[in-house]
C-alpha cells in the first residue's frame, strides 16, 4: 500500500476500505468494553458521556456519569436545575467549562427544539458546546448516521493506518481527517464502525507500544507494513507548563470559613473557593493574601500564619499554594465578588474545585486561627 497524504484521500480502494470496515465492526461486537453509555441509544446520555470524556478517563468518568444521569436524567431536568447544581455534580471532574457548556446546551435543545436533540448535522452544531466530534458521535451512535466522530484516539489510528506524516495538532491536518472519516464509515452501522475506531485507538492503538499483533486492521496499516508505527503520529511538542505561585487565605470567624465565588472570566469561574493571589515579588511572605484580603474584600485580618502548601496541576498551569491561616477582625459591606461563612460541613454543599479540595482535606488538621 502507498503512503498516503492527506489530499489523496479521495482515492481509497473501496475494497480495501470495506474490508476495514467489516474486520472492525466484527472486533467491536466481539471485544468492546461494558460501559454504561454503550448500552443505551439515548442522544442526551451519549452526549453527557462524550463532553465527559474530554480530557478524562474512562474509569475516573464512569461514577460521575452514572451519578450525573440520576441527578439530570434528561435534557429538561438539566436545562431546569441552577449553574451551581450542574458544577457541584461536577466537581472533582475537572475541566468546569465542559460543564458549563453542557449546562448552556440543555437549554438551547428544551428551548429551542422541546427537549429532543436534533438529528441533523447543521442544527446540532448549533448547541453550545457541541462540536464535530461529540455531534458525530451523537448521530451516528444514537440516530444511526454515518457522521464520522474523530477525535483524539481517532486521528492517532487514522494517522498510522494511512501514514499521515503531518502535524495531528493542527487543525488542517484535523479537518483532513475528518474528510477521510467521512470517506470510510459505512452507511451500515456507522454506530459500531466509529465505537470501534474510538476503542481500537483506547486498547490497541496506543500512543506508545501500539497492540499490532492484536490489531483487526493490521494488515491494512500502511504504518506497520513500513515499520513506523512508533513514529506516528506526529504532534509537536506540548505548551511548556507555566508555574504560578500563590498564597491562599483560609480566613476563620468563630467556627466558620471565609469562601469566594470565582468571577466568569477567571479560571475555575463559577466554582466556590478561598481567597487567592498571586504572590507578588520582594514581598515578605503572607502579605500578598493580607492585601488581597483588605483591597479586594474590605477585610481586616490578625496575622497571616502559613501552615501548609499544596499543588495542582491543570494542562498548561501548576499552582503553587501556599496557605495562611487568619482571624477576621472587621469587614466592610460589599457586594462583589460573593462570599459566604460556611461551616466545615456547610462547604460540602458548594461546588469546590479540585485545587482548593486539596486544601479542605488538610483543615481539619488545623484548629481556629492556624493553632496545629
Amino acid at each position: 500500500m502507498e503512503m498516503y497524504k492527506t489530499k489523496d484521500w479521495e482515492k481509497f480502494d473501496q475494497d480495501w476500505v470495506k474490508g476495514i470496515q467489516e474486520n472492525l465492526i466484527c472486533w467491536y461486537r466481539q471485544n468492546h468494553r461494558k460501559l454504561p453509555w454503550r448500552e443505551t441509544q439515548n442522544p442526551y446520555a451519549i452526549w453527557v458521556s462524550e463532553v465527559m470524556l474530554q480530557q478524562t478517563r474512562v474509569e475516573t468518568v464512569i461514577p460521575y456519569f452514572q451519578q450525573f444521569m440520576e441527578k439530570f436524567p434528561t435534557v429538561e431536568a438539566l436545562a431546569k436545575a441552577h449553574e451551581e447544581e450542574v458544577l457541584k455534580a461536577w466537581e472533582g471532574l475537572g475541566y468546569y467549562s465542559r460543564a458549563r457548556n453542557l449546562h448552556r446546551g440543555a437549554k438551547v435543545v428544551a428551548e429551542h427544539y422541546g427537549g429532543r436533540i436534533p438529528h441533523r448535522l447543521k442544527e446540532i452544531k448549533k448547541i453550545p458546546g457541541i462540536g464535530s466530534y461529540t455531534a458525530g458521535a451523537i448521530l451516528s451512535i444514537a440516530y444511526g448516521q454515518p457522521v464520522p466522530a474523530v477525535d483524539g484516539n481517532v486521528m492517532r489510528v487514522f494517522s498510522r493506518v494511512f501514514c499521515v506524516q503531518e502535524d495531528i495538532g493542527g487543525e488542517k491536518t484535523k479537518k483532513e481527517m475528518e474528510k477521510i472519516g467521512a470517506v470510510v464509515i459505512p452507511p451500515e452501522n456507522p454506530s459500531f464502525f466509529n465505537q470501534g475506531l474510538m476503542e481500537l485507538g483506547a486498547l490497541i492503538c496506543t500512543p506508545i507500544a501500539p497492540k499490532c499483533i492484536a490489531c483487526p486492521i493490521f494488515e491494512a496499516c500502511c504504518a506497520r507494513q513500513k515499520g513506523i508505527q512508533h513514529e506516528l503520529p506526529i504532534k509537536k511538542k506540548k505548551t511548556k507548563v507555566k508555574e504560578v505561585f500563590l498564597e491562599v487565605g483560609l480566613v476563620w470567624k468563630g467556627d466558620k470559613l471565609l469562601i469566594t465565588k470565582r468571577p466568569g472570566d477567571s479560571l475555575l469561574a463559577g466554582l466556590w473557593g478561598f481567597p487567592a493571589v498571586e504572590r507578588e515579588k520582594g514581598w515578605e511572605r503572607g502579605k500578598s493574601i493580607r492585601q488581597e484580603l483588605k483591597d479586594t474584600y474590605g477585610m481586616e485580618v490578625t496575622g497571616a500564619k502559613h501552615v501548609l502548601d499544596a499543588t495542582h496541576i491543570f494542562t498548561h498551569l501548576k499552582w503553587h499554594m501556599e496557605v495562611y491561616v487568619a482571624c477576621f477582625m472587621e469587614e466592610a459591606k460589599i457586594e462583589y465578588p460573593p462570599v459566604q461563612w460556611v461551616t466545615l460541613k456547610e462547604i460540602k454543599q458548594y461546588p469546590i474545585p479540585t485545587a482548593f479540595r486539596k486544601v479542605l482535606k488538610k483543615i481539619k488538621e488545623i484548629d481556629d486561627c492556624g493553632k496545629i
